[in-house]
């Protein structure tokens, strides 16, 4: 029934090339439990397979077959959390396989496709929107930033990391428990027929909403004017996605520097510009405001 490209999960490790080998019976089967019917060709994510089908009423709808790790396990319960609002709608699934059955969008028309301001409108709507309580999701985790830039040889300055570190900590120790999507970015929000635009593949947890701002910082971040429209961009994010400033500064600095240490570790070099730089002017204007707010009380 499907073909899966030999490139597709290699990345995953020796356990994924396994669940590879049976993603066509995987997807023979679904077809027939949930009588469904091919209806294009077959598409991959980085950890999922995607097939357009057609339901028994003709209906068009997504068949979804998804690795199953810590970030993606709880993908179902987010999508029936959020019940459609603003997110694709989950019509079925099955959580021992990691197959679930989507609302069919467009996918050829992502936020990739506006103009970034257009995108930043829609993606802070998103954030606004997407605040229900998530009890019983995967929680913030913080890793030991020092220990993690110790064992790679200390490529970025111990200081920062210690403070990387400690602030993670710090906002790890009281954040609240909101159902965030720790990777909305605008590729992952697409054309829909219910809603102009409808978020997918969310990876769910439990915390603060200012968590799943650096994505949307770095993805696009080639159209931003330097350090000013890197801030201008964090600033619109926070207006309309209703969002608290210094905490949304906070967690980006610290996800800048465990996401450095993590593409240094696993050679995503190319992302390494953009984190260098979210990094340095987030820690920046941190300073500056500490430095303001020092003033007005002297």
């Amino acid at each position: 029934m499907i073909t899966v490209p030999a490139h597709f999960g290699t990345h995953l490790g020796e356990e994924a090339l396994a669940w590879r080998a049976t993603l066509p019976a995987l997807a023979t089967r679904f077809c027939a439990r949930w009588d469904l019917t091919p209806d294009g060709a077959l598409m991959h994510g980085h950890v999922a397979v995607v097939l357009p089908v057609r339901r028994a009423d003709g209906h068009p709808a997504a068949l979804k077959l998804t690795w199953l790790d810590e970030e993606t396990r709880q993908e179902p319960r987010a999508l029936r959390a959020w019940d459609g609002d603003g997110v694709v709608r989950l019509l079925d699934h099955d959580d021992e396989h990691g197959a679930l059955l989507l609302e069919r969008l467009d996918h050829t028309r992502s936020l990739l496709d506006v103009p970034a301001e257009e995108a930043v409108a829609v993606a802070g709507g998103l954030l606004r929107r997407l605040r229900l309580e998530g009890p019983g999701f995967r929680r913030h985790r913080v890793d030991d930033l020092v220990a993690e830039n110790a064992g790679l040889g200390r490529p970025l300055p111990d200081a920062l990391v210690r403070e990387a570190r400690d602030l993670g900590r710090e906002l790890a120790r009281t954040a609240g428990t909101t159902l965030v999507n720790e990777d909305l970015h605008y590729a992952n929000v697409l054309r829909g027929d219910r809603e102009p635009w409808l978020l997918i593949d969310p990876k769910p947890l439990s915390g603060d909403r200012e968590f799943g701002v650096i994505p949307l910082l770095w993805n696009r971040f080639d159209e931003l004017d330097g350090e000013r429209g890197l801030r201008d961009r964090l600033a619109a994010l926070c207006d309309v996605g209703e969002l608290d400033a210094e905490r949304a500064r906070a967690w980006t600095l610290y996800r800048a520097v465990d996401t450095r240490l993590w593409a240094l570790r696993d050679g995503h070099d190319a992302m390494l510009p953009a984190l260098e730089a979210i990094t340095a002017a987030v820690r920046r204007s941190t300073v500056e405001r500490g430095a303001a707010r020092a003033d007005e009380l002297a």
